[in-house]
């Protein structure tokens, strides 16, 4: 299934969030980490610091998995609708609202 996605940053773990996203380690998760890698490129980041992404996702529960392992660690406030496929949102690109905290 895929999932329109909205949560908040934990911006105290941003800096870690970018370090895991880009050495590998969570690309490397099995079986879902390169899906969210991938969704983190998707991502983009509203006016009022909203994260919104599409994810594709197996779980019997929405991205039981993803939360259990990445996404309840960095992200608060998350919650998930059902969609049809991908789709792309308007705001600035995640992964550059990232590099903000790493400087």
């Amino acid at each position: 299934m895929f999932y329109r996605v909205k949560a908040k940053l934990k911006k105290e773990k941003a800096t870690e969030f970018l370090d895991r996203l880009r050495d590998g380690t969570i690309s490397d998760q099995k079986p879902d980490g390169q899906e969210i890698v991938d969704s983190m490129n998707r991502a983009v980041v509203n006016l009022d610091g909203e994260v919104m992404w599409s994810e594709k996702c197996f779980c019997p529960t929405p991205l039981k998995h993803e939360r259990e392992t990445v996404l309840d660690f960095y992200f608060d406030d998350l919650s998930t609708e059902v969609i049809q496929k991908y789709e792309e949102f308007e705001g600035e690109p995640f992964m550059a609202y990232l590099k903000m905290y790493t400087s």
